[in-house]
């Protein structure tokens, strides 16, 4: 049923095994994970477990007086030889030294059953013998028979202690048969449960073999989702592929590229620079010619100012004068500080960078760059061709799956099994009428059976119940009234019907415990314990050819590791038939699915790819001339200690602010005046001074200065960083166009894995899936734990219980009986009495003591000579209510 579908998916398997050996040795990364979702699977219904309830509590006594009967462990060894004996050889020759030791074996472990049996078939044996010799004593007015009771002082206390007892048996006999009736009840009711449990396991063999098809079609159809992966990633080799050779080239070549970038924004920043300087230089050149002359003025209109009468006449302030003279002679300081006017341009210098300028080094970087971006690109069309006849070869393998499924008849074979299903199903049903029939014969025996304990149970309780309530302890023996006697006939009524029912209850219970404990041990208890598989599974035991039967019988091949214990333990835990059966040992799939030729035939068109990159240029001859040209530009030809030497002069020999701040203090210490007001508007000229001609030559002269700076860095070994930024061009340019080789390999290989992991996914996946998922052969194990289920909880355990409970009420009618007939003697009215007289003295009390115990005059019809002298008592007269019973014979 299963066969064609778990051919198909060992194909794939075999495959599994090809492509791992050729994939191996690379070692490479896994692939992404595929998602194939979950096979789908339907519930198996039946739950192969009972639990009994309250009744589990008697399973459990019955397996623990079963333990005590039967300590020894399971014979192994004795059933191996039996089976391998085959039985026969020993009966034949049993006088053989080792048949006799199997035999004294077999005694050893069944000596606690033979010990058990024989003591229930004794019982059975002697007590309808002892019953026998017990009527015939009591025929001859022994053994209790005779109606003549002794009175005794502790007649109460020996009645009330025997009549305990004798109630308490009865208990333990009821509590017995009790507990037979109920594993008899429980057989009955599990027995309607035998319907159910093979209904529900039919139906999971129908889920099972409705599913299986449904299952193969999926693993099948799940082909799709590792095709399209494949097929995705193969219209997606370039940002795959070429992406990652991009990647990894990006590491080596990005620096060199990068050198260079930052070499052209060199460039404009050094032709910024030259352009700032020479700008510049020529406004700190126009600047400090008109900032002299406005200060030699100036000096001049001050000093004709300080000419005043009011700074050197004698009538002026002494103060006046003073600050006059300062004022004069800080006026030599008040002078332009940097000449420029030596300093040469920077216009050929300027005028080469505006040349090297003309060509945009960033463009032709942006080309590299470009260039080396396009590697995806490249990919693509270099690979056009392998990629067309790996997709080809894609479709070619689903054709092949598909008509591959399609040449099984997977369909014919589950449509059999499911008929057979059916017929087996029908036989079941046909069964179901002779069980319910047997069940009910049996139920009246074991019925029968109780009834005839409780038949005993009855009148040892109605001859308790009359004995209790009739009794009169005024009342002599031979008055005791009829409930009394009633009581007392009614035990000696159990009495006979034990007599009568014991031994075929104890034969009864003998036979049921011989077959039912054995069963227990032999066959319930090692099934849980795996012991019974063990047997099964002994070497060569069904055919001395065979080491393994299952795989012996079922593919030919006994030396298959296929045993009963790991079919049933697989199955137990809900995997699939292929894994349980061992069906990747048996079936080779290449003569099949060529899956392996296919995996080849991907392997040698990935591995024929060829990635040629020495189309990708970095940098153009444009560019390294343009490099070269830069290092060539003069700036090492500038004097720049020249132009920083006057920088760092500043633009005055003073601070015309601070000058004119300071001027403008003094001026503020003069009095009122025209000296004062004259100053003060030489002060207002040198601030004008400052703010509209020093500071924009501050500026332009911090510009040059940084400039300046710049400039000597960029000159500093120039040419040395020119060539260093060609060499690493050079170097990254060699690496993609001759040693990218091994690179491109190696993410190739990677890629090709990639490719073929997916086909790795999906067969181990479809492996996985086939061992755990797929036919999962749960109901093969549950039929086993049914068969156990009805075997051993409804039917042994319930036979074991019923024979327990019946042979602890046998076995208690022994002392019911003793004490019943001990007991009767105290509620039965007697035929005569023991008479004694008022006075205790009486000799001829003693004398009767002495002789017989009890006066026998009347009883025997014969005159007593010694007791000719006592006078003759009329019991009539004297205990009026203790009148005569009638005879025997007249009841």
């Amino acid at each position: 049923m299963w066969k064609p579908g778990t051919l198909l998916l060992l194909s794939m398997l075999s495959a599994s095994g090809e492509l791992q050996q050729e994939t191996e040795s690379r070692r490479l990364p896994p692939p992404g994970k595929l998602d194939f979702g979950y096979v789908p699977a339907g519930v198996y219904e039946t739950l192969a477990h009972y639990e009994p309830g309250p009744i589990g509590i008697l399973f459990q006594l019955v397996h623990a007086f079963l333990h005590a009967v039967q300590p020894n462990a399971f014979p192994h060894d004795l059933i191996v030889k039996l089976a391998k004996d085959k039985f026969g050889a020993i009966q034949t020759e049993y006088q053989k030294p080792e048949n006799i030791v199997l035999t004294l074996q077999a005694i050893y472990y069944e000596i606690g059953f033979v010990i058990c049996a024989a003591a229930g078939l004794l019982f059975a044996v002697l007590l309808p013998i002892v019953g026998l010799f017990f009527c015939m004593c009591r025929c001859c007015d022994n053994c209790g028979g005779e109606m003549h009771q002794r009175q005794r002082k502790n007649a109460d206390c020996r009645r009330g202690l025997l009549g305990t007892l004798l109630f308490s048996t009865s208990l333990v006999i009821t509590i017995g048969v009790l507990c037979a009736y109920a594993a008899n009840q429980n057989l009955s009711s599990q027995v309607k449960n035998i319907r159910r449990l093979v209904n529900s396991n039919m139906r999971d063999l129908h889920t099972f073999a409705n599913d299986t098809s449904m299952q193969i079609d999926y693993l099948i159809s799940q082909y799709a989702t590792a095709k399209n992966k494949v097929i995705y990633d193969l219209d997606n080799i370039g940002p795959l592929l070429g992406g990652k050779i991009h990647e990894q080239l990006d590491k080596e070549v990005r620096p060199a590229l990068d050198q260079v970038l930052n070499m052209a924004g060199a460039m404009r920043e050094t032709k910024e620079a030259l352009e700032n300087v020479s700008a510049s230089l020529v406004v700190l050149q126009e600047g400090v010619a008109k900032l002299d002359f406005n200060l030699s003025q100036v000096r001049g209109r001050i000093n004709r100012t300080l000419n005043d009468p009011g700074c050197h006449d004698e009538e002026s302030d002494a103060t006046t004068a003073q600050l006059c003279h300062n004022i004069r002679q800080s006026l030599s300081r008040l002078h332009v500080g940097a000449n420029f006017t030596r300093l040469p341009n920077v216009n050929p210098q300027l005028e080469k960078m505006n040349n090297v300028m003309k060509t945009d080094l960033s463009s032709v970087v942006q080309r590299g760059f470009s260039s080396l971006n396009d590697t995806p690109h490249m990919v693509i069309e270099q690979t056009r061709s392998v990629v067309s006849s790996v997709q080809n070869l894609m479709d070619d393998v689903g054709n092949n799956i598909s008509s591959f499924s399609r040449a099984f008849p997977l369909q014919t074979c589950l449509s059999n099994f499911t008929i057979l299903i059916n017929h087996v199903h029908a036989k079941i049903e046909d069964y179901y009428p002779e069980i319910d029939k047997m069940d009910f014969y049996r139920w009246i025996g074991c019925i029968a059976l109780c009834c005839m304990v409780v038949l005993v149970l009855a009148f040892n309780y109605l001859g308790l119940l009359c004995g209790t309530l009739g009794y009169d302890k005024h009342a002599s023996p031979t008055t005791r009234g009829c409930v009394s006697n009633t009581g007392g006939t009614l035990l000696m009524a159990g009495v006979g019907f034990s007599f009568i029912f014991s031994w075929v209850l104890m034969g009864v219970v003998t036979a049921i415990f011989l077959a039912g404990g054995n069963m227990e041990k032999l066959v319930c208890e090692p099934f849980h314990t795996k012991e019974l598989f063990k047997v099964v599974d002994t070497p060569y035991l069904i055919n001395h050819e065979w080491k393994n039967f299952i795989p012996g019988y079922l593919y030919n091949d006994s030396n298959l590791e296929l045993t009963a214990e790991s079919l049933y333990s697989t199955c137990k835990k809900n995997k699939g038939i292929y894994s349980a059966l061992r069906l990747d040992k048996i079936f080779n799939i290449s003569s099949f699915l060529n899956t392996t030729v296919f995996t080849k035939d991907v392997l040698r068109q990935l591995d024929s790819v060829k990635i040629d990159l020495r189309g990708i240029t970095l940098l153009e001859a444009e560019g390294k001339k343009n490099l070269r040209d830069f290092s060539e530009a003069g700036l090492s030809e500038i004097n720049y200690a020249d132009y920083l030497e006057e920088v760092n002069k500043g633009v005055t020999a003073v601070d015309v602010f601070s000058f004119a701040k300071e001027l403008e203090s003094q001026t503020d210490l003069m009095p009122r005046g025209p000296l004062q007001t004259a100053l003060k508007a030489h002060v207002s000229t040198l601030q004008q001074i400052h703010r509209q001609q020093i500071v924009p030559m501050e500026q332009a002269m911090s510009a040059l200065n940084q400039s300046m700076r710049f400039l000597e860095r960029t000159a500093s070994d120039l040419p040395n960083k020119v060539l260093a930024v060609l060499d690493a061009i050079e170097a990254a340019q060699y690496l993609i166009s001759q040693n990218a080789t091994l690179l491109i390999n190696q993410e190739t290989r990677k890629y090709t894995a990639t490719i073929i992991g997916y086909f790795h996914q999906y067969i181990e996946w479809v492996k996985t899936s086939l061992a755990l998922e797929v036919a999962q052969c749960k109901p093969f194990s549950n039929i086993l734990d049914t068969a156990e289920i009805m075997t051993c909880s409804f039917l042994v355990d319930s036979m074991n219980t019923f024979w327990m409970g019946l042979g602890c009420s046998t076995l208690f009618l022994l002392p019911s009986i003793i004490l019943a007939v001990k007991l009767a003697k105290y509620y039965r009215r007697m035929d005569t009495e023991d008479v004694y007289d008022d006075i205790e003295t009486i000799p001829m009390k003693n004398m009767e003591n002495g002789i017989n115990g009890y006066h026998s005059e009347r009883c025997q019809g014969i005159p007593n000579p010694m007791m000719t002298s006592v006078p003759t008592y009329d019991t009539m007269n004297r205990f009026p209510r203790a009148s005569a019973p009638p005879r025997h014979i007249d009841w």
